[in-house]
């Protein structure tokens, strides 16, 4: 079973859509290239939305739409890399964006602060890597497709303690049953797999 098919059978099947064959002709004007495979397939297949409550990807033709979004991420991230670069910054932001050479193109970003990008390190767009910015921290390459890092970032929440998501020093303050009562609403501990359109 490819990371593809396991990514959709812990989503879950995805609401009816529809689409048409020119949906990324734009963004692959714009890029200069196709977007990897499994990451069309994702998209056509489910949609704009969030993946697992935490996750959010972009289609090209849904209500925030995927090329409106890569044009202000590219530029916003393209300004703040040559304001470190002017101060000698190498290390928190080592590649350019979109549209330079090898620029990191955006696809997503999660609730923790964090970009999501596709590296172009390979003429094949099947080959490239996942760069993200994590939020104030620098760097983090993902050696592999998207369906394999979307699975990943699944995987990781769902296997956490019960009381994940509580700030340690919170924990002193509140009562088991609390704990217990937060964790039955869903709002601490292992987020379920899913997928939310919007």
């Amino acid at each position: 079973m490819s990371s593809l098919q396991k990514l959709q059978s812990l989503l879950g099947e995805p609401s009816r859509r529809t689409t048409a064959p020119d949906d990324w002709d734009e963004i692959e004007r714009h890029v200069g290239s196709a977007l990897p495979g499994d990451f069309t397939t994702f998209l056509d297949a489910y949609g704009s939305g969030v993946i697992s409550g935490e996750l959010v990807v972009f289609h090209p033709r849904g209500s925030s739409p995927l090329l409106e979004r890569m044009l202000k991420t590219h530029a916003l991230f393209t300004e703040r890399r040559d304001r470190n670069l002017d101060r000698g910054d190498f290390e928190h932001v080592p590649y350019p964006f979109h549209p330079e050479a090898g620029g990191l193109i955006s696809w997503g970003y999660d609730y923790s602060g964090d970009e999501h990008f596709f590296l172009p390190c390979d003429p094949d767009p099947d080959r490239w890597k996942i760069v993200t910015m994590a939020h104030e921290e620098g760097c983090e390459t993902f050696d592999g497709p998207f369906s394999s890092f979307a699975l990943a970032f699944v995987k990781r929440l769902l296997d956490v303690d019960r009381y994940h998501g509580v700030e340690p020093e919170a924990l002193e303050f509140l009562e088991p049953e609390d704990l217990e009562e937060m964790a039955a609403a869903g709002e601490i501990g292992p987020v379920m797999p899913g997928f939310e359109p919007f």
